[in-house]
């Protein structure tokens, strides 16, 4: 059984945070919600604390019917409160007789979101009606729900376009709102193509001549909707509409996790539970999970690329003190600090990325004198350490150490594939190792020459090692180089494997693609045994 709202350990309604994944972020390509993966994204998202979810449009798909239902029955909310969304009454009708707004009360939200159109020339040719029944049409839905006992927003659509067409009219219809009981007016960049200077200018003129309660929506068309969120915080809005990741209609809406994290550490409002912030990068994470789409390396405090260092002149600074390139910390929005290793990498690099692997290398200049100089090395040869944690561990133990780990070795392998007179083709691979002082010959069928490969290596070691059974290749990425020799030129392969704990990736490099895998293939096996606390033989 579910709570009408939240409960009273954090209640503020001086500030909102709003989100609406559930419906506008749904909106953007590639993204199709079940109700359960609706309902899991509601869960996410009131763990990490906001103060409003909006989880659709009920009576206008069953989906979002179902889905009200449903949150209702199974969800006890301990941050957010459920908001529906939809449109004011139909023009010509009562807003008590209308079916569309009778489903928003019986969705059970105690909050609602109506839109209502704020540009004089959608109202003529969307809505086909006249600019005074469309003020009338606000006035009598906000009415409606109020004394129905709902709270209500107001979603002012295509407001800023509107507002340079004709702004008297623009602001009727956020005093019309306003009046008749709604909390909030909210400014819509719907078509996303407004700048922070012009945002932050309208939203002041706005409520100095209406005196509503005004709220922002920002769409990213010009890759400004985070910055005119901010914007329109300074010029004295006091709710936000975002969406997780960014994502929505189009190229999409105000990121949740950037706006979150600007007002919390950059403006000092606390807008989500203590703690709470500590939390983004993994619901950020999580959520990508469950709409399908990979999470962004590169997005702003939770991606993972976020706090990572490359150039050696950054690492040579971090390791004086991290602050002087980066800024936050990175601990505050639940991430880490990353060094990468290329051919940029410097001693201080190398120094820093053991310390990350755990790989003590002590005050032997020496030593990281070698490794750096393995690394420019083997990076030239066409090598990538930074995408490659697991074959760069190795190398670093192989240096520190004085010799390569190893549990077992590759005397042979060949990988053949038939081609039918049916047009299908068969894969076959068959490796000869040694491991534990025994010789091993294996042979296994896959759906291409890696993937035997992968399952005769399996085969082969898996009694040795049954550690092994857990691993499964999770990411295949191949790239040609550079090079003038057509079809013999360098290739490098990339393997992501995981032991359902975590993923670690590796690097191989040669001359042809199955070579290359290889290579990637026996690191990934070795550091998978390394993983599990296998001790390497002798």
């Amino acid at each position: 059984m579910t709570t009408s709202g939240p409960d009273d350990s954090f209640s503020d309604d001086s500030f909102h945070v709003f989100d609406t994944t559930l419906r506008d972020g749904a909106q953007r390509e590639g993204i199709n919600l079940t109700v359960a993966d609706k309902l899991t994204i509601a869960r996410h998202l009131d763990d990490f604390g906001v103060g409003f979810i909006e989880g659709g449009w009920p009576g206008a798909n069953p989906r979002d019917t179902e889905f009200f239902a449903r949150a209702k029955a199974e969800i006890t909310f301990k941050n957010a409160q459920l908001v529906a969304f939809g449109a004011t009454r139909r023009p010509g009708a009562r807003a008590e007789d209308d079916p569309q707004v009778a489903a928003l009360l019986d969705s059970g939200a105690p909050v609602v979101t109506l839109v209502a159109k704020s540009h004089d020339r959608h109202v003529e040719l969307a809505l086909r009606t006249t600019l005074e029944e469309n003020v009338a049409m606000v006035r009598d839905t906000v009415s409606h729900l109020r004394a129905q006992g709902r709270r209500v927003f107001v979603d002012c659509e295509h407001f800023f376009d509107g507002y340079r067409a004709n702004p008297e009219y623009a602001k009727s219809v956020v005093r019309a709102a306003s009046e008749a009981g709604a909390d909030v007016v909210i400014l819509c960049d719907t078509n996303g193509g407004m700048l922070p200077a012009q945002i932050q200018a309208v939203v002041a003129t706005v409520l100095a001549d209406t005196g509503a309660r005004l709220g922002i929506h920002a769409q990213d068309d010009t890759g400004c909707a985070v910055a005119n969120t901010l914007a329109a915080v300074d010029a004295g809005a006091t709710h936000v509409q975002c969406t997780a990741n960014g994502y929505g209609e189009r190229v999409g809406n105000a990121n949740l996790f950037p706006v979150v994290a600007a007002l919390e550490l950059k403006y000092g409002k606390q807008v989500l539970p203590p703690g709470a912030l500590a939390e983004m990068t993994r619901i950020s994470h999580a959520i990508a999970e469950v709409v399908n789409l990979t999470p962004s390396t590169h997005q702003p405090y939770v991606g993972v690329s976020a706090f990572a260092h490359k150039a050696g002149l950054h690492a040579s600074a971090i390791k004086v003190d991290p602050d002087l390139y980066q800024h936050i910390d990175p601990g505050l929005v639940g991430n880490r600090i990353r060094m990468l290793v290329s051919d940029m990498a410097g001693r201080a690099s190398i120094e820093l990325k053991g310390k990350e692997l755990g790989v003590d290398l002590g005050t032997d200049r020496e030593l990281v004198g070698r490794v750096v100089a393995r690394v420019k090395e083997r990076e030239l040869a066409g090598y990538t350490y930074e995408a490659a944690d697991a074959s760069f561990e190795l190398l670093l133990r192989e240096e520190a150490e004085g010799r390569a780990l190893s549990y077992f070795r590759t005397e042979s392998w060949r990988a053949i594939v038939e081609d039918r007179p049916d047009g299908t083709h068969a894969n076959e691979a068959t490796v000869k190792l040694w491991a534990k002082g025994e010789r091993i010959v294996a042979t296994a069928e896959g759906n291409g020459p890696v993937n035997a490969l992968d399952r005769a290596l399996r085969v082969g070691l898996e009694r040795i090692y049954p550690q092994l059974a857990k691993l499964e290749l999770l990411d295949y990425k191949v790239r040609i180089l550079e090079g003038t020799h057509g079809t013999e030129s360098t290739t490098r392969v990339l393997i992501t494997t995981g032991d359902g704990e975590g993923d670690w990736s590796t690097v191989g490099v040669g001359e042809n693609v199955i070579a290359a895998s290889w290579q990637a293939l026996e690191d990934a096996y070795t550091y998978g045994l390394l993983k599990a606390g296998v001790a390497p033989a002798e």
